[in-house]
């Protein structure tokens, strides 16, 4: 064969290698998109889904009950907020299958506002279903804000070993000025108002102010007891230690009338409400959601570390 004639054969097999190159290309294309489509619609199920995270049985079941989740810290903005779990009572206590409802709470406390608003909420709905009981069953941790929202439920069950109570309020901020004074650093704060700077960690502490403080910290003390002992009546059994911030095991919290039984989800819908089919109507935010939702607190806390000093008060 003539150099002419094995130039041409190889152009041939460039041209064949290439065309099977493409075939693949395109082959492999094809399978991501349809993992990728298939993905999709699997993400769009669990997070659409009227049966997320439920008993599957939950389907078929002719009643069942309703469970919402409060998890974390009870802030704005959180999945335990306020805007997220309000939503989530709706949807449970207007299925038409639901028998009871059980809110699952697994918290250290957190916003006094965002616990009322749930709190609030809460009785609000039972009053208008009237027929719904509602039971709080504590997880690990039931206390301060947590505590605030369970005692709007029926009554109240844990494990015996679940952290319950810290009914009390607390305003967290540090002082700087002594170490200030030893580097050399000479604090400047311009404002108009009197108090505007009020509790500034770089400048010494004016009694006025902090007394001030404390008044705030009574009110809203206050408030949450009322709040419990709205919700808990005659149950209680404690004397004013109940109030102090202290918490106890569930199974002291029984004895104190904080808690009104041992008992786990499951049971408290197999033996109290009768429903043992559990369907989950917490709604949770996407991925994209809790990655934007990281990044704008982050930039918040930058922001606010750097234009104001005025602590958070929180039911912790």
């Amino acid at each position: 064969m003539n150099e002419e004639g094995r130039a041409i054969d190889a152009l041939k097999d460039i041209a064949l290698e290439s065309i099977k190159e493409q075939k693949r290309t395109r082959r492999w294309g094809i399978f991501f998109k349809l993992f990728f489509v298939a993905y999709l619609l699997a993400t769009l199920y669990l997070v659409f889904s009227p049966f997320k995270g439920g008993d599957t049985d939950a389907l078929t079941a002719t009643e069942i009950t309703a469970l919402v989740d409060i998890k974390g810290v009870i802030m704005d903005g959180s999945e335990a907020s306020a805007d997220m779990v309000v939503g989530s009572l709706r949807n449970a206590f207007k299925h038409e299958k639901t028998k009871g409802v059980i809110i699952r709470i697994n918290s250290p406390g957190g916003s006094p506002v965002q616990s009322g608003y749930i709190n609030d909420e809460i009785r609000r709905l039972k009053s208008e279903h009237k027929d719904i009981p509602v039971y709080a069953v504590v997880s690990d941790v039931c206390a301060s804000g947590g505590y605030y929202i369970a005692v709007a439920a029926d009554k109240i069950y844990a494990d015996k070993a679940s952290i319950v109570g810290s009914i009390g309020v607390r305003m967290d901020s540090f002082g700087f000025v002594e170490l200030m004074k030893k580097v050399g650093v000479e604090r400047r704060l311009y404002t108009a108002g009197t108090n505007k700077g009020m509790l500034d960690p770089f400048m010494e502490e004016v009694p006025e102010q902090v007394s001030h403080i404390d008044d705030m910290l009574d009110v809203t003390h206050k408030q949450f007891i009322q709040v419990v002992k709205d919700g808990r009546g005659d149950r209680l059994k404690g004397g004013s230690e109940i109030f102090s911030g202290l918490f106890w095991t569930g199974e002291t919290a029984v004895e104190l009338g904080l808690v009104d039984g041992l008992g786990s989800t499951s049971y408290v819908a197999r033996e109290i409400i009768g429903a043992e089919y559990i369907q989950n109507f917490t709604t949770e935010k996407d991925l994209l959601q809790r990655l934007s939702d990281r990044i704008s607190t982050s930039l918040s806390m930058m922001m606010r570390s750097e234009t104001s000093t005025t602590p958070r008060t929180v039911l912790y």
